[in-house]
């Protein structure tokens, strides 16, 4: 599988493609094209992964091979998947990559009849409540309020806090923000969101947020010299132009964390994202917009933040009176 995702590797960009490398772009297999266009790096490395997986089981050396492809060879991998002791999430997302590759090679009439993935059953999810954790109320108010309020880095990182934990963006959309994303619409000030694919989506900014971003901007200043500048500026290297980057707002939240006291294993920005998703079911938000909200293709996702179910306080143990 190796020969087939690098043939789409591009050329230097310091120097103009020759006649030979021209031609050999125009013939790259569609199965290439389809891996060269996953934008999320993180994607690309499970979903290379997974096909090689694919492609070591049935013995696929070439891109034609893939039209011999039946649903019996994808229930039989299914099959050896699930002897080898693969979470069922895992398993899952295998499926979903060989699924997308497939649905693009119809697309390119590179394979004729249907998508042979389809029709065959995903493993469910195995619990509802999903494994990021997600923080309570009193939690969450410690972290917002975690860094310094007077400070520079304090500013921001108020700023960049609050983004995640009232709109539930990935790190990576985090980000991405810039000065401009945040744009009038209706009368009200929306972030625009540049989401997985490429999609993008407005959400209406909380109060919250925005008070702590103006502050932030008032300070920082960088808004008024460079208008169209990456929203979250970091304190070093300003002159290269380049916002904080996904890890360094990982690193943030863990930081702050560990200030505020909270303990939580596994904890992350993901973890900001499940809290915001939660708090907006419990307090009756609708759930498909809650999903389109955070940018999620399938609501069934959506559904994994969605623990008023499993609520402690509305456990019988709190009902049973002596």
């Amino acid at each position: 599988m190796n020969n087939l995702i690098t043939a789409t590797e591009s050329p230097s960009t310091e120097r103009r493609l020759t006649a030979a490398e021209f031609q050999g772009l125009t013939e790259v297999p569609a199965a290439a094209e389809w891996f060269a266009n996953l934008d999320n790096p993180r994607t690309r490395r499970a979903y290379q992964g997974d096909l090689e997986d694919f492609c070591s089981f049935l013995g696929i050396h070439a891109p034609e091979q893939f039209r011999a492809v039946t649903r019996a060879h994808i229930l039989a991998w299914r099959s050896q998947l699930e002897q080898r002791g693969l979470s069922g999430a895992s398993i899952r997302r295998k499926l979903a990559a060989l699924a997308s590759l497939f649905d693009h090679l119809l697309d390119a009439n590179a394979v004729a009849g249907g998508n042979p993935v389809h029709g065959v059953k995903r493993p469910k999810i195995e619990t509802n409540e999903g494994k990021t954790p997600a923080l309570g109320d009193h939690q969450a108010k410690a972290l917002l309020d975690a860094p310094d309020p007077v400070s520079l880095q304090g500013l921001r990182d108020r700023a960049v806090l609050a983004v995640l934990l009232y709109h539930g963006l990935r790190r990576e959309e985090a980000a991405r923000l810039h000065v401009l994303d945040m744009q009038e619409r209706r009368g009200i000030k929306h972030l625009c969101v540049h989401g997985k694919g490429g999609k993008l989506r407005y959400l209406p900014m909380h109060p919250v947020a925005l008070e702590r971003i103006h502050a932030y901007l008032e300070i920082s200043g960088h808004h008024l010299e460079q208008p169209a500048a990456p929203l979250f500026m970091p304190l070093r290297g300003t002159s290269t132009g380049r916002g904080l980057s996904a890890d360094g707002i990982y690193a943030l939240v863990g930081r702050y964390a560990k200030v505020a006291g909270i303990e939580v294993a596994g904890l992350g920005v993901h973890g900001l994202r499940a809290t915001a998703a939660t708090n907006a079911l419990e307090h009756e938000a609708d759930i498909a917009k809650v999903q389109q909200w955070l940018g999620h293709a399938n609501i069934s996702t959506t559904k994994i933040y969605d623990r008023r179910g499993m609520r402690p306080e509305d456990s019988p143990t709190f009902k049973v009176r002596y």
